[in-house]
């Protein structure tokens, strides 16, 4: 099969595109081949050796990805068949033509979800969930900042509090993109030249950046709280919880994989993420398709800061 994959850890340039050997099926895993794979954040993360990578050299990255079921595996359940469309969120190795994933983390996709929506909005999708939900529930009144509010998670999440009657308030890094913020719901946005002044006294702030965490505990109200749940902008500075003392403050992180804990949780968690793109209460952005084998460049797209929205790869 052909697959995306890095030897060392870097810049973009240490991503290759070409021939490893084929996934095998299993007592419980079945083969899928991918038709949209999702790229995200913590896939540069582990391309640059800070996150979470499985497996040994070569490493192919990548966790989200739409396809078709190629190989039943040993035992499938009845719902999973040779040609069944399915989706996954927490499965290593999506960035190939094949991935062997585990029953429990296939999603059967509805016939009105299509491939790229599915790869497009299940990863980040159900982390704007359980960050609205479970980090902190948004209510209705509630101030809530969003960083990095038009990237790939930004945009959907600054929807999803919307949709739970928060006003919200986004920064990005340009005016194109405080635009599109501002096009899928955002009440206010703005550049990170008047951060953090027009984000005090919210009582959550969800940051993504990293290096603006210390600036998002010191914005927040008193009893407020921050989500800290990516590093985009690089890795944040130590907490003094004195800080938080003083301010009765609350710092969480967040992290999907803690959050999808069975198969039941996973299915019905996308159902309705799935229920929410159907009605129209979140749009799904796509920034750009790349071929599979352009996933250099695709790469660079993605740490620019350009995309406003969802990178695809395309096997």
């Amino acid at each position: 099969m052909k697959a995306l994959y890095f030897e060392r850890f870097g810049g973009p340039q240490v991503l290759q595109y070409g021939d490893l050997p084929d996934p095998a099926s299993g007592d419980d895993t079945a083969v899928v081949r991918t038709t949209a794979i999702g790229l995200n954040f913590a896939d540069v993360y582990r391309r640059q050796g800070r996150y979470h990578l499985a497996g040994t050299p070569p490493y192919i990255a990548g966790y989200e990805a739409a396809g078709i079921v190629v190989d039943g595996g040993g035992y499938p359940p009845a719902w999973l068949h040779e040609g069944r469309r399915v989706a996954f969120a927490d499965s290593p190795f999506a960035n190939a033509e094949l991935v062997a994933v585990p029953y429990d983390k296939l999603i059967p996709l509805p016939d009105d979800v299509s491939d790229e929506t599915a790869a497009a909005v299940l990863l980040q999708g159900l982390t704007a969930q359980y960050l609205t939900r479970d980090s902190y529930r948004i209510t209705s009144g509630d101030v809530a900042v969003v960083h990095a509010a038009a990237g790939g998670v930004g945009l959907l999440l600054l929807q999803m509090s919307k949709h739970a009657g928060a006003y919200v308030i986004a920064f990005a890094s340009t005016a194109e993109k405080c635009r599109a913020a501002l096009a899928y719901g955002a009440d206010e946005a703005y550049t990170y030249t008047e951060w953090p002044g027009r984000a005090q006294n919210a009582g959550v702030i969800y940051d993504s950046v990293g290096t603006t965490l210390d600036e998002s505990i010191a914005a927040v109200a008193a009893r407020g709280t921050v989500v800290f749940y990516g590093m985009a902008g690089g890795d944040p500075n130590p907490v003094d919880p004195r800080v938080l003392m003083d301010g009765s403050k609350t710092l969480t992180g967040g992290d999907l994989w803690n959050v999808l804990t069975s198969r039941d949780e996973r299915v019905r968690r996308a159902e309705e993420l799935f229920d929410l793109v159907r009605s129209g209460a979140i749009r799904v952005p796509i920034a750009g398709r790349y071929a599979l084998s352009l996933g250099a460049t695709a790469h660079e797209y993605l740490e620019s800061r350009a995309a406003i929205g969802k990178v695809l790869l395309i096997p």
